[in-house]
């Protein structure tokens, strides 16, 4: 896969059925963050749930370093993150 292949599919994931499945990204990560602060009992931010979930992918990607996809999703995620925090 190219860089370019990797940037468009990360772009379909984000704003293809996805979006229209779970909403916008500031709908779908307020929601996760309002889960995540009554479930920490801390308050949380899209943000960083953002951060948060392109975490997870890299623990996955250390376990599988050539996984594509959580390649993707983390480019997916770092342009949710832009949008949230110029929103």
């Amino acid at each position: 896969m190219t860089r370019d292949e990797c940037l468009t599919a990360a772009l379909k994931a984000v704003t293809g059925q996805r979006q229209q499945d779970y909403g916008t990204p500031d709908q779908n990560f307020q929601r996760v963050a309002t889960l995540w602060s009554t479930i920490l009992n801390a308050p949380v931010t899209p943000a960083q749930v953002a951060m948060c979930m392109i975490a997870l992918k890299l623990a996955r990607l250390m376990n599988n370093p050539t996984h594509e996809d959580s390649m993707i999703d983390i480019a997916g995620y770092a342009a949710c993150m832009v949008e949230l925090n110029n929103g």
